[in-house]
């Protein structure tokens, strides 16, 4: 019998003798929007593996500025790469959508892993989609549109969310994306009037999951594929991940 059934990716994979191992240093907690799981500039305490909700990894620049260089959900772990004890990280990471999760001591995780390579390898694999999620916002930030940049993240928020509905601010989806307000309230126009989306005050909700879709185009089908050479998803799990 399982320790525990898990919604995450990463512990969903693992053997029943590393679930029941990794149980006993696994903390479930709450974990509301707005809350902290790494602070910019300071070594990280915990791991965390999300079971709902959504975590922004957040760049800021020396004026202040932020933006999101990467989403982090029930797909990983967050942060996904392992620091050593005293490094400090170089980015903040918070919730951007409520939800619930687990949580390690960076300590107790760095001794689980030492004669378990096969997890280990599966943290890997964790990063490496990671690190394509993060290469591809950067030539989407590039080379696309702001409604095409807008659909594509709504589309990789609602793969790690249950439901239609996501619960976010134009305010903040403007933070994520790096640009002003007005422009995410004009993108969220086009997305509407295409009735793509509906969108209120502090929700999103999705109308038409194929034709946002193919809206976002190659934005969002990184070589053309879902859920193989990109992790988009709980929705279409992430194949590169299998251990």
């Amino acid at each position: 019998m399982r320790a525990f059934e898990s919604g995450n990716l990463i512990l969903s994979q693992l053997a029943d003798p590393e679930l029941l191992a990794l149980d006993r240093i696994l903390e479930p907690l709450p974990l509301p929007r707005g809350f902290e799981l790494v602070h910019l500039g300071v070594p990280v305490s915990y791991y965390y593996f999300l079971e709902n909700g959504i975590a922004s990894m957040v760049a800021t620049s020396p004026e202040g500025r932020k933006a999101e260089i990467g989403m982090l959900g029930r797909d990983g772990m967050s942060p996904p790469a392992l620091t050593t004890g005293t490094e400090r990280f170089p980015f903040d990471v918070m919730m951007q959508v409520g939800g619930h999760g687990r949580r390690v001591d960076a300590g107790a995780l760095a001794c689980f892993l030492t004669d378990r390579p096969a997890v280990r390898r599966l943290l890997s694999h964790s990063l490496h989609t990671f690190i394509l999620q993060v290469a591809n916002t950067a030539l989407s930030n590039a080379v696309h549109k702001i409604d095409v940049r807008l659909a594509k993240w709504i589309l990789m928020c609602h793969d790690r969310l249950e439901g239609e509905e996501i619960e976010i601010t134009h305010e903040y989806m403007a933070t994520m994306l790096g640009v002003r307000r007005s422009s995410v309230t004009d993108a969220l126009h086009v997305l509407e009037g295409k009735h793509l989306i509906y969108s209120t005050r502090g929700l999103v909700i999705i109308r038409n999951r194929a034709s946002l879709e193919a809206f976002a185009a190659d934005a969002y089908n990184v070589r053309g594929t879902t859920g193989h050479d990109w992790p988009h998803t709980s929705r279409h799990p992430p194949a590169a991940l299998v251990i």
